[in-house]
Formats: C-alpha cells, sequence, structure tokens
C-alpha cells in the first residue's frame, strides 16, 4: 500500500492544489489528512470541497475544532482567533457540521492518524520533547502514528525503550518499534522551507518521504489580505 499523508492545510487553496496534482501523480492507494484543513488562510471552502472530493479519510485538529464550536478560540493567538472568527462566519452548517463531526484520532491497518497528541487529542498538546513523545507512544497501539500541528516535519522512533528524533526527507522504518511521524504543513510549513509539504508511506518498503513542492505564495499572500485577515498570517507564508 502507498498512502499520501497531508495536514495543516490552513485554507490555503494554492498550496492544496499543488499537492493534489503531485499526488495524483504517485498513483496512491489511499490520501489522509491529520487535520487542520481551515484556519489563518483565506479559502476555507475550497478546501474543504477539495478534500471531500478525493475521499481523504481525515481527523479534526484545533482549528477545524474552533470553527465548529468544539474548541475554545480564547486559546489561540490574537491572529488565528480572528481568523477561525472569520472562518466560521463563511462556512454553511453542513461544513461546520462536517468538521464538527470528524473523529479526533483514527487506527486501521496499522496506521494511525491524530492531530497533535495521542495523550488526550482533545487537549491538542504538542510533542516538543522526548517526554512528550514517550506519552504518545504509550497510547499508540499500531506501528506508525501520523501527526502535525508543530507544522515542522520530522520522525520520532521508538526501539526498546529508546526513543530517538530524526529529520531530513526519507524515514527508513525498517527495524523500528514504533513510529511517529510529524508530515509537516501543506499551508503554512514553518521549517524554513517555504514549499507545501507531504507524506507519502510505502508499506512495503516501509519508508516515508517527506515531498516539498512549490506553490504559488504570492497570490495565497493576496487573497488573505483581500479577505481583510491579519497581515502575519500573509507574511507567515513568505518566511
Amino acid at each position: 500500500m502507498i498512502y499520501a499523508i497531508i495536514g495543516d492545510i490552513h485554507s490555503n487553496y494554492e498550496a492544496l492544489t499543488a499537492v493534489a496534482d503531485e499526488i495524483r501523480k504517485e498513483r496512491v492507494d489511499e490520501i489522509c489528512c491529520v487535520g487542520d484543513i481551515v484556519g489563518y488562510a483565506a479559502e476555507p471552502i475550497l478546501c474543504l470541497e477539495l478534500i471531500q472530493q478525493i475521499s481523504c479519510k481525515t481527523v479534526a485538529g484545533n482549528h477545524d475544532c474552533a470553527v465548529a464550536g468544539k474548541f475554545p478560540v480564547s486559546y489561540f493567538n490574537k491572529a488565528a482567533r480572528e481568523a477561525a472568527i472569520w472562518t466560521s462566519n463563511q462556512l454553511s452548517q453542513s461544513y461546520k457540521d462536517y468538521l464538527k463531526n470528524l473523529p479526533l484520532l483514527e487506527k486501521w491497518n496499522d496506521i494511525t492518524l491524530v492531530h497533535a497528541s495521542l495523550n488526550k487529542p482533545e487537549f491538542f498538546d504538542y510533542i516538543t520533547t522526548l517526554a512528550d513523545a514517550k506519552l504518545s507512544f504509550d497510547k499508540l497501539h499500531t506501528s506508525v502514528c501520523f501527526y502535525g500541528h508543530t507544522h515542522v516535519p520530522s520522525a520520532l522512533f521508538l526501539n526498546e525503550g529508546s526513543i530517538r528524533l530524526e529529520k531530513g526527507q526519507v524515514f527508513d522504518l525498517n527495524n523500528v518499534e514504533k513510529a511517529l511521524i510529524n508530515v509537516g504543513s501543506v499551508g503554512q510549513p514553518r521549517d524554513w522551507d517555504l514549499r507545501a509539504s507531504y507524506a507519502i508511506y510505502n508499506t512495503e518498503q516501509k519508508t516515508v518521504h517527506i515531498k516539498r513542492i512549490k506553490y504559488n505564495i504570492l497570490s495565497a499572500m493576496e487573497k488573505i489580505y483581500k479577505a481583510g485577515l491579519p497581515g502575519e498570517n500573509a507574511l507567515r507564508l513568505g518566511g
């Protein structure tokens, strides 16, 4: 099986369409999303439509839950909070219901999906330390979990009680007991690489490739400004 895993799209339709076009060339068996379809940028409806069109198995992110009224926007910074309120006002009730009904966690075919952390996923805590990683590994009942939330691609491996962090473009899951793979962000990368990020998982080879795709960043920024959203949401896309 070959999986494409995307996440943290954040209403950036320019980035999502570029990634979707590349995924079509990969001829994957299934597309998965680790959440945060909406938030920050200016085209939430188009992003939701495309996610539904490609039959993407999806879990809820904190921005998805906030827009749907399931997570308090008071937890967000000012720019994120304003974008969540703006997005909620753009969406019909059917789209809000779709976001509201997304699960926090999906598990199938020896794969787990979550947005932030397997430890109390409804709190959307960040995995930033080895102690955080251990809490998620303790809850992981498949060989690999794909997640997002930090917008920075990376891999955490568990072997004989020891956890190690790796960064790069290719992660080898052979001879690894369990793995937590952060697929980065389609719509708002935060690792100093402005290109959209997603992952391809080959279950036969047991490898995960982090792919980076160029997209029209200036167009995405202009749409944010035109919508009257906070300017820093646009500036983040340009580094």
